[in-house]
């Protein structure tokens, strides 16, 4: 028997997957406990029209990712930071100040913890970092460090 799963079932599938089990385990289990639906026609055709429904918002989603994306990578964003007289920083840059630097100057908030620096930033200078913007969507984006 097939079925359309409404949640994710271990060792079975995801969340609107269609999945083949046997008729006991599918009227016995799956369908009284809501965790599945019977493939139906109609149902199917629900199945189709939200995996549609997902399939444009995320579209939608990855072209603003997009233009995220090319709005950091135009321009280095600059860190202000208090250094001695050799043009050694005092502490280090971290991705909160990132953060905080995107945020002021090009508008966009983005978690810190999705910020990663490759380099340890103890002088001024040019450095890059990688966002994570999930499903495999990472950007390189440039920084520099300036004396305050």
């Amino acid at each position: 028997m097939q079925v359309i799963l409404i949640q994710d079932v271990d060792n079975l599938g995801g969340r609107n997957e269609l999945a083949t089990v046997k008729n006991g385990y599918a009227r016995n289990y799956l369908i009284p406990s809501k965790l599945a639906v019977e493939a139906s026609p109609s149902n199917m055709k629900q199945l189709e029209e939200r995996l549609k429904v997902k399939a444009k918002k995320e579209a939608a989603m990855l072209a603003e990712i997009n233009k995220v994306i090319e709005i950091l990578k135009s321009s280095p964003v600059k860190i202000g930071a208090k250094t001695g007289t050799s043009g050694k920083i005092f502490g280090s840059v971290t991705s909160l100040q990132i953060t905080r630097a995107i945020r002021d100057q090009k508008g966009y908030e983005i978690d810190r913890k999705r910020i990663s620096i490759a380099d340890e930033v103890k002088e001024l200078g040019l450095y890059k970092a990688v966002i994570d913007f999930g499903n495999g969507n990472n950007v390189e984006i440039e920084f520099e460090v300036i004396g305050e």
